[in-house]
């Protein structure tokens, strides 16, 4: 009984396994999100590429794109602030 229940749970979870293998991948915020129309960091002005490559966060639909960790860190303690650089 054991061994037929093991083999029972074994081929439900394989079956589990491949159907989530095969399912459509599911959109990620990135792609919902309306493009940074900026050549610049939004908090900083400075150049995207300026320390190393843009670090890229989605935020209430909007992709934002930073030079650098900090400047995401000051992001998001005054998001209004930032945000309404880009309208």
């Amino acid at each position: 009984m054991k061994t037929t229940l093991r083999s029972l749970l074994s081929t439900a979870l394989l079956g589990l396994t491949l159907a989530a293998c095969s399912a459509p991948e599911a959109v990620s915020a990135a792609e919902k999100a309306k493009a940074y129309p900026l050549k610049t960091c939004l908090v900083s002005g400075n150049d995207l590429d300026s320390m190393g490559g843009p670090v890229t966060k989605v935020y209430n639909g909007q992709e934002i794109k930073f030079c650098c960790k900090p400047c995401v860190k000051k992001f998001e303690a005054n998001q209004a602030k930032y945000l309404a650089k880009l309208k």
